[in-house]
């Protein structure tokens, strides 16, 4: 079953062999493709001839479904399928009755149309699949529907992409930093500075929840 319900001419469902993206991996990602990787399908195609809506930044949405070996992030992976299609890709990973989200707002390299930049990585918490968490809304245009989910899996509600980006790094940006001084205070041997490195994260996580709590209301 498919993760979101979309109308039937967007149907595409056609297998991508993973050897497709070669010619854009060295041995190691190649290795890491056969490992992690059961089975590619493109889903659906979201476009002017498949849903009657135009888009000026965004001209096509795919649907890619990857279907996994081990559940795992491979977002390494993932970047190297967003550079080879210039078209937006939203991939939904699975891997038994587990899921996650992912897309790349990108944008064609200028010497290379045939290549995209990847500006920016939004993905979701695990899930499990009957638990569906984001929707495509079909509707105003084909950059509404993209922001808008994008908008979904960051949790903060804009219409604008670049504020989404925006928001979603700085929260990025705290949890890295959250995440490095708890490893740092277990490490640390000093009471003293232990203190300190521990009211360090207690105004981190403040802040990070002042966020987190901002978006939802």
């Amino acid at each position: 079953m498919s993760y979101f319900e979309l109308p039937k001419t967007t149907f595409v469902n056609r297998f991508i062999p993973k050897n497709a993206f070669d010619e854009y991996t060295n041995s190691s990602q190649k290795k890491r493709f056969s490992d992690k990787i059961e089975k590619i399908t493109w889903l659906n195609k979201l476009s002017k001839e498949t849903i009657n809506l135009d888009g000026s930044e965004v001209n096509e949405i795919q649907i890619f479904e990857i279907k996994l070996k081990v559940k795992e992030n491979i977002l390494q992976l993932l970047n190297i399928i967003d550079k080879a299609i210039p078209y937006h890709i939203i991939f939904v990973l699975k891997f038994g009755e587990e899921t996650y989200l992912s897309t790349s707002k990108k944008h064609n390299h200028i010497n290379n149309e045939n290549t995209a930049v990847i500006d920016w990585n939004f993905y979701s918490e695990w899930h499990s699949i009957s638990n569906k968490r984001v929707s495509l809304q079909l509707k105003e245009s084909i950059d509404f529907i993209y922001t808008n989910f994008c908008s979904q899996i960051s949790g903060f509600q804009s219409k604008n992409i670049k504020e989404i980006i925006e928001n979603d790094s700085v929260k990025t940006k705290l949890k890295r930093q959250i995440e490095d001084l708890e490893i740092k205070i277990k490490k640390e041997k000093q009471f003293n500075l232990k203190v300190e490195l521990n009211e360090k994260l207690k105004n981190l996580k403040k802040e990070f929840k002042t966020i987190d709590l901002n978006q939802k209301n």
